[in-house]
């Protein structure tokens, strides 16, 4: 008996788990996974609920991994979604509901995909699935934690695939094979607030800030890399809170988020923006405090055996060579890079984190059986 894909994802769209509420999802992983032979163990820390789950001899000679998360992002309006949102009702050949894109038909698919291979085929080696319930948040006791856990407990994964949504359009389109790092500083410039009719007895702070914004979002971080697109600079706010407009205010606020290729560390990045805000403050007579979160920092698996493997299962079961892509945003890949080669596949991912989210059920079936080809072809 094969295990269904699609009834996988719906029952884990019916667990109500928001990020960072595990709603029942873990559970039913861990309840189906360990009926199928799986040794597994929950990772829990700081609160949030990790699934670890491993077939075969821990210190196999080749062990494949898999890796995606449960928790899923709010819902908006609940009055705007024209279906239940953890209903998983389906129609019109779509399975809807939130986390039915990012990422549950992901993680039934994998899952679903692991169960069947090592009972029909008892493979020479050990499968690794690590499931996390906090990826859509703060991702500090997510796949972090399995990581850190594994470190001590001597778990290993010789390779993994993120199965994270990866198609711009239709499953098959493209992998990622890395990512953009990405960091956010804010800004808070301090002067002398004053009377604006005169300017001589305050110090404007506002003015230095414009300056500042405009001199990082002005310069020319790069031209890209050979598998990177240029980084980007965005200035995402600004801000006085000042109602009077005969008031110079004493304080200012900004923000920006840098996605940076692998021509920059986020070290580097950081000692640039302090040095043209020393500057821009020293000019202006004011304060200027930055804080910065990296996200994460920018990695590269360079193509080779397990990009081939995934690319040739992929054209085997959709006719698509898959693009070598490193565009999006942060994925948990950024932890698991530094454990072992990782890239991502999964379906496409349109309506991700939208109302009426919703996944083409032939492509939830499709994702399994490149799965399934995935394990066959690297353990033969």
């Amino acid at each position: 008996m094969t295990t269904d894909p699609v009834s996988l994802t719906a029952d884990l769209v019916r667990c109500n788990s928001i990020t960072p509420a595990e709603g029942g999802a873990l559970v039913l992983l861990e309840d189906r996974l360990t009926k199928a032979g799986f040794t597994c163990t929950r990772v829990d820390r700081g609160g949030i609920c990790n699934l670890y789950a491993r077939w075969g001899r821990k210190g196999a000679n080749r062990t494949f991994g898999f890796n995606g998360h449960t928790d899923v992002v709010p819902l908006g309006n609940p009055d705007d979604w024209t279906v239940d949102p953890f209903g998983a009702e389906i129609k019109d050949g779509y399975l809807y509901g939130r986390g039915s894109t990012d990422m549950k038909s992901g993680v039934a698919a994998f899952a679903a995909a692991a169960i069947d291979f090592v009972q029909d085929t008892p493979p020479d080696g050990a499968v690794v699935l690590a499931i996390t319930g906090d990826e859509e948040d703060v991702a500090k006791d997510g796949t972090a934690a399995l990581l850190d856990w594994m470190k001590i407990e001597n778990e290993a994964m010789s390779v993994c695939l993120v199965g994270e949504p990866t198609s711009p359009n239709v499953i098959g389109d493209a992998m990622k094979i890395g990512r953009r790092g990405s960091m956010t500083s804010h800004m808070t410039v301090t002067g002398v607030q004053g009377h604006a009719a005169y300017p001589h007895r305050a110090k404007n702070p506002v003015h230095a800030l414009a300056e500042l914004m405009h001199t990082y979002a002005s310069h020319d971080l790069d031209q890209g890399s050979d598998h990177f697109d240029p980084s980007s600079l965005q200035v995402v706010t600004m801000d006085t809170g000042n109602p009077a407009t005969n008031v110079i205010p004493a304080h200012c606020t900004a923000a920006l988020n840098i996605r940076f290729n692998d021509h920059h560390h986020s070290s580097r990045l950081q000692i640039w923006l302090r040095q043209e805000a020393d500057r821009v403050a020293t000019k202006h007579g004011v304060h200027i405090e930055i804080k910065t979160k990296v996200s994460g920092e920018s990695f590269i698996t360079e193509p080779g055996p397990l990009s081939d493997l995934v690319g040739k299962a992929v054209l085997a079961e959709t006719g698509k060579q898959p693009e070598l892509s490193t565009s999006g945003g942060t994925s948990d890949a950024r932890f698991v890079k530094d454990h072992c080669p990782v890239v991502e596949f999964g379906l496409s991912g349109k309506t991700m984190h939208q109302v009426d989210e919703r996944v083409m059920v032939s492509e939830i079936e499709t994702l399994k059986r490149i799965y399934t080809r995935i394990l066959k072809d690297y353990f033969a």
